[in-house]
């Protein structure tokens, strides 16, 4: 993988406060690997690569509906190396060419193992059996994160951004907020919009970070994935208004909740913030699959 060429923009999103509001745009940065997902995969990759492995073999894990596996299938079709994705559910095993990102994932040469949801929560065991039936195979964590992937968030950081006074992100397994506190400067507040209920989380960023500079929010609707009316207005609203596609589970839930905080003045009057696009749009497709057999608004597209 190489560092892109393109400069990512940096948009201003217009308030009526004495508050700047920016949206660094990641989701810009590749077609199919999408946003923090790119410099996720950055140095775990080329460090694989590195090592010229006899059989180059990608094999990670992820939900019915994640970004994580789409874009490790992307990335592998991109490099030309097998993949394999650790499926949660095995009620999937017969259905997973009705599932958008299962169908995309595997049009780009992803093969499926689906796992009991028992047996994909002990991931340690899943990682270690894994690792013997396919030895020399780089194994990549559930969401990409490990500490190759918080260095890689580094990118994200380059000198347009040292002005801001809050840099924003939502968090799933927290890698990239991880990486967002561990290389921001010194006077910059960071502030995590946790779109899962894990009270582990901060634990896990200090962990990889080794920094308190940063906050976690509550910024999801009842659990991972929950998709409310509200969040579902908030997104098309802002379509609307500003041609910026927002997805349900991670950019939509972080703008949303961020308006709130900018309406009930949690920022101080001049605050400078910069909140993060991190891509994961293909999800949107998924979402309005359920929506749809649910009789309920769908997230417009385009």
């Amino acid at each position: 993988m190489k560092i892109p060429s393109i400069q990512i923009p940096i948009t201003e999103i217009p308030l009526e406060k004495n508050i700047q509001l920016f949206l660094k745009r990641e989701d810009l940065i590749h077609p199919h690997i999408s946003g923090n997902k790119y410099w996720k995969l950055f140095y775990n990759i080329n460090n694989y690569l590195a090592k010229s492995p006899e059989n180059p073999l990608l094999i990670t894990f992820g939900g019915a509906f994640s970004n994580h596996i789409a874009a490790v299938a992307a990335l592998g079709k991109e490099e030309n190396i097998p993949t394999l994705g650790i499926i949660r559910g095995e009620e999937l095993q017969q259905k997973w060419r009705e599932n958008p990102t299962l169908k995309l994932a595997h049009d780009n040469g992803m093969q499926f193992r689906f796992v009991p949801r028992e047996v994909y929560r002990k991931k340690a065991l899943l990682s270690r059996n894994f690792s013997e039936e396919f030895p020399g195979a780089l194994l990549i964590p559930e969401g990409g994160t490990n500490e190759f992937a918080v260095n890689g968030i580094q990118h994200m950081l380059p000198e347009q951004t040292k002005s801001f006074d809050y840099l924003c992100t939502a968090v799933g397994t927290g890698g990239t907020v991880a990486g967002i506190s561990k290389f921001a400067e010194e006077n910059q507040q960071v502030l995590g919009f946790k779109t899962v209920d894990d009270s582990s989380l901060n634990e896990t960023v200090f962990e990889l970070s080794e920094r308190r500079n940063f906050k976690l929010l509550e910024a999801h609707d009842g659990g991972y994935g929950k998709i409310s009316e509200e969040n579902i207005r908030f997104i098309n609203n802002f379509k609307a208004k500003f041609d910026i596609q927002l997805d349900p589970v991670y950019t939509g839930q972080m703008m949303r909740h961020l308006f709130k905080m900018i309406e009930n003045d949690y920022f101080q009057p001049g605050s400078k913030i910069l909140a993060f696009h991190t891509g994961g749009l293909q999800g949107i497709f998924g979402a309005n699959e359920l929506l749809k057999k649910q009789k309920r608004e769908l997230i417009k597209i385009g």
